[in-house]
């Protein structure tokens, strides 16, 4: 009865002050930095334990390497999630529900955005602090542009929909992450190096190129319910996107160049 009685009084934390409405933003935002750090720590554990070489890496080369290993877990999360809400789920379709699309949210589609704003803020963190070796300049536009749109979204609650569909364009980071980790272990003349390289370039294609054209036709569909947001909301809605697709464009054209080198090498 005792353990019974805990129980329930730990289901009533949970539900009346922990995953209340007014605490979801910041129960998830402490939740995505604790998640960082645990999955960080626990990969300088892993590596140095079955990772005979990781130990001769140079100490930056050890933090990049825990590092990207947060961020390929974040992307795996964010991206089957915004998948979700952009695609399959009801909440944001335009048959299912009257109303504006730019207002609607729910706890859970909160809870998501705010572990990925934890994520993000202890991630810059990281950038600021090692700068510039975890990422130059074009790091900390990208970062500060995610922190400022996520959590806007997640705190008013406006605009989510675009803000998962941006946040699709995560589903790229393994394969960035993957190529680092390869280039580290010195395998960039081997095949998995070269098909990292061609799926990267169909994973960037779609995810970051065609997804933003996507968007930007759906904002053009929407506008009139977009018109209707905060000056704020409006601004991430048409600038945000914007700014990130010509970073996008941009490191696109270096990712061809890249793949025709390596391709070049194989030949």
């Amino acid at each position: 009865m005792e353990i019974k009685s805990y129980q329930n009084q730990a289901e009533l934390l949970l539900k009346e002050y922990i995953l209340a409405d007014p605490f979801i933003p910041y129960t998830a935002i402490v939740g995505g930095i604790f998640a960082f750090k645990l999955v960080y720590d626990l990969t300088h554990l892993f590596s140095s334990v079955h990772f005979k070489s990781y130990s001769s890496f140079l100490r930056i080369q050890r933090v990049e390497w825990s590092n990207r290993a947060v961020s390929t877990i974040h992307a795996l999360f964010i991206t089957v999630m915004s998948l979700y809400y952009v695609f399959w789920s009801d909440l944001f379709s335009d048959i299912q529900f009257d109303g504006l699309i730019t207002y609607r949210n729910s706890s859970v589609s909160t809870f998501v955005l705010g572990v990925s704003v934890g994520y993000f803020l202890a991630d810059f963190g990281m950038i600021i602090w090692f700068y510039p070796s975890l990422g130059g300049m074009e790091y900390v536009i990208h970062h500060l542009l995610s922190i400022a749109a996520v959590a806007y979204s997640m705190l008013t609650g406006e605009g989510q929909l675009y803000t998962y569909m941006v946040l699709i364009s995560e589903t790229t980071t393994p394969g960035i992450n993957l190529r680092w980790y390869l280039d580290t272990a010195g395998m960039k003349r081997s095949r998995a190096y070269l098909i990292n390289g061609v799926v990267i370039f169909l994973a960037w294609l779609v995810a970051r190129v065609l997804l933003f054209l996507y968007l930007f036709y759906h904002v053009y569909l929407h506008n009139d319910q977009i018109k209707q947001l905060h000056i704020y909301g409006q601004i991430l809605v048409f600038v945000v996107p914007l700014v990130l697709a010509v970073m996008n464009l941009t490191w696109f054209v270096k990712i061809i160049k890249g793949l025709k080198k390596t391709l070049a090498k194989r030949q």
